[in-house]
């Protein structure tokens, strides 16, 4: 098996919206039955930045890249009004990104031939992901949500984002800066992630345009909870970086508690913060990814 990785470019349709899909698998894959894997972006940074990022200077820090070469066929989008997608005159909430997904789903089935997948969303992507698998319980067949909120009880991210819900509300798009994206990196630790890998993203992303969506912030700020635990029927790994503040420990335990499946974890990672998947301990997640997936094809 060669570990010659190919890229391919794909588009999807919702109504009059084209949604930009970008896949990573290997030139010569496995044929082992493995279903695709969806990687879900947040509320700032669009697909590539966040899971296929190339850092001058820096090496292995693509997520898609990582899991590629060891076998899986990766994919991640940009959401309506991110990055490549259409730029409509919504604000791109939760529930418009769940709807992207399950449009996303119909061109990789096609292109995979396979009707299931599995799904890893990160920070409001945890929230699309977790509202996809609940509405579409025979696709999603297992689930990670990373640096994912379920009530926002106690979480001091959200805390300090309520002071903006009113320019939320007036506007559907917020502006972004290479000071924003940085702060994203480092509100909650400096010094988890390397100043090369924040200077990379935030120029990968600003390269795409100087606003985002406010939908996902509008929601995480006045509309939690978004999803409930006994709908999800997936296998579920819930994962925490040691830093974060998006959500409290003990709201993601009730969440975690009530979950139906027998079969779920819990990962709680030092030395990371919320961007993990960019972090310089970035492979506990990635390791804590790969094995849980790798589990549902045992």
């Amino acid at each position: 098996m060669t570990c010659e990785i190919q890229s391919e470019e794909h588009w999807a349709r919702k109504g009059p919206v084209s949604l930009f899909l970008w896949r990573k698998r290997l030139a010569q894959p496995p044929e082992d039955g493995r279903p695709p894997i969806i990687l879900v972006h947040g509320s700032s940074t669009s697909g590539i930045p966040s899971f296929d990022l190339q850092v001058p200077g820096q090496s292995d820090y693509s997520f898609m890249d990582w899991l590629a070469r060891r076998g899986w066929d990766v994919w991640t989008l940009d959401h309506e009004g991110y990055g490549r997608s259409t730029i409509t005159d919504g604000n791109s909430d939760v529930a418009t990104g769940a709807q992207d997904l399950a449009a996303a789903h119909e061109v990789i089935a096609q292109a995979t031939g396979s009707p299931h997948a599995y799904v890893y969303g990160m920070s409001s992507g945890a929230l699309r992901a977790a509202l996809f698998a609940q509405n579409a319980p025979d696709v999603v067949q297992r689930l990670v949500l990373d640096a994912f909120v379920w009530t926002g009880e106690g979480s001091p991210t959200l805390a300090k984002r309520k002071e903006g819900i009113a320019s939320f509300r007036a506007s559907n798009r917020r502006p972004i800066s290479y000071a924003y994206i940085e702060s994203i990196f480092t509100r909650d630790l400096p010094g988890t992630t390397h100043p090369a890998v924040i200077a990379a993203c935030a120029e990968a992303q600003m390269a795409l345009g100087d606003s985002v969506p406010t939908g996902t912030y509008l929601d995480m700020t006045t509309n939690l909870p978004l999803v409930d635990p006994l709908k999800i029927a997936a296998p579920t790994l819930i994962v925490r970086g040691e830093h974060d503040g998006i959500a409290t420990i003990e709201d993601l335990l009730e969440f975690f508690r009530q979950l139906p499946s027998g079969d779920k974890r819990f990962a709680s990672l030092p030395g990371i913060a919320h961007v993990s998947p960019l972090g310089i301990k970035r492979h506990l997640l990635w390791n804590a990814v790969d094995e849980f997936l790798t589990a549902g094809t045992a």
